[in-house]
């Protein structure tokens, strides 16, 4: 019969000290990662994926493009912006932050790219 989290939170304040509360966060920690890890295994390169309103940069909510190659961790992955939402970023009004040339048809959003949880996967 499986643990009810009453019975978890019963055993963590039991703990003898910091260091035993710090492994319990750590398992924690791993298990997190492995459910995220798991909830977006199917975001992969070469999908197209629209970028969520969950989003922090509001210029890039909205936008769509191919999901480029994830960063180390995997949480994080680059965006190739098709033809018309490269014109929209590029046009944008409150646009002072990414530079998009005139001769560039499809812009690839600079850095660490997008995090995996703001990417929603259009059909191909």
């Amino acid at each position: 019969m499986p643990l009810t989290i009453d019975e978890v939170r019963a055993f963590i304040r039991q703990l003898p000290d910091a260091a035993a509360v710090a492994q319990v966060q750590e398992a924690a920690a791993q298990r997190l990662r492995a459910i995220d890890k798991a909830a977006f295994a199917h975001t992969q390169s070469g999908r197209r994926a629209r970028i969520t309103p969950t989003v922090r940069s509001k210029l890039l909510r909205g936008l769509t493009g191919t999901v480029q190659e994830r960063n180390r961790n995997g949480r994080r992955a680059g965006s190739l912006l098709d033809e018309e939402s490269t014109r929209q970023l590029r046009a944008h009004p409150r646009n002072s932050h990414y530079r998009i040339p005139e001769n560039v048809r499809r812009f690839r959003i600079p850095g660490s790219g997008v995090p995996i949880s703001c990417l929603e996967l259009t059909e191909d």
